[in-house]
């Protein structure tokens, strides 16, 4: 048999805007389509029950070996398999390295991230792309998918907590999957960085923007509320700030009153992989403590843990967007949403991206060999 020629794509981060990674609109599109495989089914992830988030390398508190990082804020490397099928029928790997000290003082972003897709039946690879947009864009346009599923119909009002990278582009899915949007209320405890936001969203949604000092302010009038913050200062949410019939969806880390948590309706994007982190979190050394810096389902874990809570209740979007299970109750129904981040999205947007990356003809053929040396 004659040896075949495997050549792959490199597509750097230019390449990747110039596919399109920054369109809002159509990347909502594939996660909902995404979810749509994931409730019925149409794909594999790592773990004993295919629904793992990846393997993290945790890295010790102390070490005798004076080059081993230590543990630390945001501190990790991190790789996440999947296969989604579908229109896809591809498999692919998210590897990334973060560290919270990159920006102030190595001028990089907190977390460096590439994706590899392959063939999935002979393994061979078909790209490896930049990945910090993609990254970003899927874990936005995910509270997209929630909004156009979970959100009452005449929601015309959004709350954002944060107004970094994550939490523009959450914003940015929320608002095209809310045509009766009218007013966004803006918080971060950088008033710099909500202006900025303000003018960057101003021009391209025609919605007034409101910035306020309060993190009340911007949450009590608000029928969706986006959390998608990091640092040193808490996001704390009051329940009695949550009005009637509002949809919460935390992308980053909130700390939400058990009442919220026991009385409101909790759906998560995909269950099952929140559940094998709970699963870790009680073979960890520190019990669930230690999922609680890097968790957003922490406190449910808690519950449980407290017979607080019973896990047979708990909702994914994906059983939704497939209609397993209601989005709501009521209208009335104040819904939290808790999203992980899962590897099939990044295989899906991914391989949208290279799709038409192809079409194209960006980036660089790279050749992994002419001939195999060994079969």
């Amino acid at each position: 048999m004659d040896r075949k020629k495997v050549e792959f794509r490199f597509l750097s981060e230019p390449d990747m805007i110039q596919a399109g990674v920054l369109d809002t609109r159509r990347c909502t599109e594939v996660m909902d389509d995404t979810f749509h495989l994931l409730g019925n089914g149409d794909f594999v992830m790592g773990g004993y029950n295919q629904s793992d988030h990846g393997c993290m390398l945790w890295y010790p508190k102390e070490s005798p070996f004076p080059n081993m990082p230590l543990a630390g804020p945001d501190r990790r490397y991190m790789a996440m398999p999947a296969y989604v099928g579908g229109r896809y029928n591809c498999c692919g790997v998210k590897w990334y390295g973060s560290n919270v000290t990159n920006p102030r003082e190595r001028g990089l972003p907190r977390s460096i991230l590439l994706v590899c897709l392959n063939d999935a039946v002979t393994g061979e690879p078909l790209a490896i792309m930049s990945a910090n947009l993609l990254s970003a864009m899927r874990t936005g346009c995910v509270p997209g998918v929630a909004t156009k599923y979970l959100a009452r119909k005449d929601a015309e009002s959004v709350g954002v907590i944060g107004c970094g990278v994550i939490s523009r582009a959450c914003a940015r899915g929320i608002l095209v999957n809310m045509p009766n949007v009218k007013r966004m209320y803006l918080n971060d405890i950088v008033r710099a960085s909500a202006e900025k936001f303000a003018e960057e969203l101003s021009k391209e949604f025609e919605v007034e923007m409101i910035i306020t000092d309060s993190l009340k302010d911007a949450v009590v009038d608000s029928d969706v509320i986006s959390v998608a913050a990091a640092g040193p200062v808490p996001v704390v949410i009051d329940r009695n700030w949550l009005k009637p019939g509002c949809l919460f969806t935390a992308t980053g880390h909130a700390e939400l009153s058990e009442e919220c948590w026991i009385e409101n309706r909790v759906v998560f994007d995909y269950w099952p992989m929140h559940e094998l982190w709970y699963h870790e979190g009680q073979m960890h050394p520190d019990g669930i403590e230690s999922t609680r810096t890097w968790a957003p389902s922490y406190q449910m874990f808690r519950l449980l843990e407290e017979g607080k809570a019973n896990k047979d209740g708990i909702v994914s979007l994906s059983d939704v967007v497939v209609g397993k299970k209601p989005a709501r109750e009521s209208e009335g129904d104040r819904i939290i949403f808790i999203s992980g981040g899962l590897p099939a999205e990044d295989v899906t947007w991914g391989y949208t991206l290279y799709e038409e990356a192809m079409k194209q003809g960006l980036g660089q053929t790279l050749t992994l060999w002419d001939k195999a040396h060994w079969l």
